[in-house]
């Protein structure tokens, strides 16, 4: 069996190769937490940095499966797409939750706080939790069922902050999406979709989950069928609708000296519309201070971020013949700006990064490339322009949109 979860391309390739004959039965297999988790693709780390991209993956699908019958998997393939279209609109409950975790760290009592550091820590007392949470540790990786489950635990159970919840998530998973999991924790919460909060039940892990409760049932009252009831936290992110930015989704080669950026938001530019590029230079940054320091990661989630850039810069040297490097720097900005000055590039290309750590640092890379007399040009796929067009809604509006796009001859 491939990897758990492939990281670099050519893991991902082999992954991909082995699930996609067993499509067929991925809409009533998915929902079982199985060992190996082989009835599920384990690709949301390729997807999420796009080793391997969202379009390659609905193309070989339709090539090889109707679209009926991969219409399960092909809404999952974009839920990421619409969590990202919803967040691009609001980036600011992005940066409000990224606050609200710093006031909390500060603000709540010691007594929360030692609980909340108990429950990440698998010491919650339900050893089914536990267990989940010691997966995740470990692993990087979870179910998207036992996601959901602890998430409730933690919210309506426990009574602790979402926001540190989520947070826990995206310091550990491997595949964490600044929007795929905030959104996801905001939806598991009641505040996504008001009075949909998600209730994590016991019946329901016996039927997906029964490995989870083989060894150790202890603390099962706590989370059985009606004892959890919905706590659904004040809200203090805005949801106020904005104008998202717009960028060009194609790209003209000029005659200045031009560098590629290769950055964890897409690490697929040797298709799509960078692929004609003629870059002097290629680099991506990394910054174990920022990892470390700012978001907080594990030292798995952070190898992770090292193997991903490294692979794509590989492919990107090959693909252009161009050399790529990597700027390991504890300023990003700066570090970019040194390699463009070293370079003397006059523009710097880049992939149009998505609401999130990367998106947050482009106004200062951009003032900085400007002072040393470099353009920074972002391009957004158009596949990305029509998924963010499609979410101005809740999902299913978005899916009758999307399912009707993909299903016509011109888009197989």
């Amino acid at each position: 069996m491939p990897p758990l979860q492939p990281l670099t391309r050519h893991d991902a390739l082999a992954s991909w190769s082995e699930f996609l004959p067993t499509l067929a039965s991925y809409a009533g297999a998915r929902n079982h937490v199985q060992t190996g988790h082989g009835n599920v693709s384990r690709l949301g780390a390729s997807i999420r940095f796009r080793t391997l991209t969202e379009d390659e993956i609905i193309q070989t699908t339709l090539e090889r499966h109707t679209f009926r019958a991969a219409e399960k998997w092909l809404q999952e393939v974009c839920w990421r797409r619409y969590w990202k279209g919803w967040l691009e609109m609001r980036p600011q409950v992005w940066s409000q939750w990224r606050r609200r975790i710093r006031s909390l760290q500060q603000t709540l009592p010691a007594e929360t706080l030692a609980r909340a550091e108990a429950v990440t820590a698998a010491r919650s007392g339900v050893a089914c939790m536990d267990r989940i949470a010691r997966e995740l540790v470990d692993t990087g990786y979870l179910h998207n069922h036992a996601r959901m489950w602890w998430a409730s635990f933690w919210i309506h159970a426990e009574q602790l902050p979402w926001e540190l919840g989520a947070d826990f998530f995206f310091r550990h998973l491997l595949d964490a999406d600044p929007a795929s999991n905030t959104l996801s924790w905001r939806w598991v919460a009641g505040l996504q979709t008001a009075g949909k909060a998600y209730l994590v039940r016991l019946s329901n892990i016996e039927k997906y989950a029964p490995d989870y409760l083989a060894a150790d049932v202890s603390g099962a009252d706590r989370i059985a069928d009606g004892v959890v009831t919905a706590h659904v936290p004040e809200d203090f992110c805005d949801v106020t609708k904005l104008t998202p930015p717009q960028y060009p989704t194609s790209f003209h080669q000029n005659t200045v000296r031009t560098g590629l950026w290769l950055h964890p938001d897409d690490l697929a530019p040797e298709s799509g519309p960078l692929s004609g590029l003629a870059p002097a230079a290629i680099a991506g940054c990394i910054s174990d201070r920022v990892y470390r320091g700012v978001y907080r990661l594990s030292s798995q989630r952070i190898d992770s971020l090292h193997t991903v850039i490294r692979d794509g810069l590989a492919r990107a040297a090959a693909h252009y013949a161009a050399p790529a490097v990597v700027v390991d720097s504890e300023d990003p900005v700066q570090g970019l700006g040194a390699w463009a000055g070293d370079h003397a590039l006059s523009e710097v290309v880049a992939f149009a990064p998505m609401v999130g750590p990367i998106h947050d640092m482009v106004p200062r890379l951009r003032q900085h490339l400007a002072s040393i007399g470099t353009r920074l040009t972002l391009i957004r796929r158009p596949s990305d322009q029509i998924a963010l067009d499609f979410s101005t809604a809740g999902f299913f509006p978005f899916w009758q949109k999307m399912s009707s796009h993909l299903s016509t001859p011109s888009q197989q």
